[in-house]
C-alpha cells in the first residue's frame, strides 16, 4: 500500500513567481494564474539552457 501523504502545502517559489499556481484542467490543458510570457522571460534570465551552452563554445572557435 502506498504512504499517505502528508497535508499539501504551498511549494517555496522565487520572489518574483510568488503566487504562481499551475493546473491542469479536466482537458489535459495547463491552466496558470500567470502570463506565459512573463513565466518564460524569467527561464530566459534565471535557467541556463543545458542544448545552447554546448552550442556557443562552438561558435566561438
Amino acid at each position: 500500500m502506498p504512504k499517505k501523504q502528508s497535508k499539501k502545502k504551498k511549494p517555496e517559489v522565487h520572489d518574483e513567481l510568488k503566487g504562481f499556481d499551475i493546473k491542469i484542467n479536466e482537458f489535459g490543458e495547463i491552466v496558470t494564474n500567470l502570463k506565459v510570457d512573463k513565466i518564460n522571460e524569467f527561464l530566459n534570465e534565471n535557467v541556463e539552457d543545458k542544448k545552447l551552452k554546448d552550442r556557443k563554445s562552438e561558435e566561438e572557435e
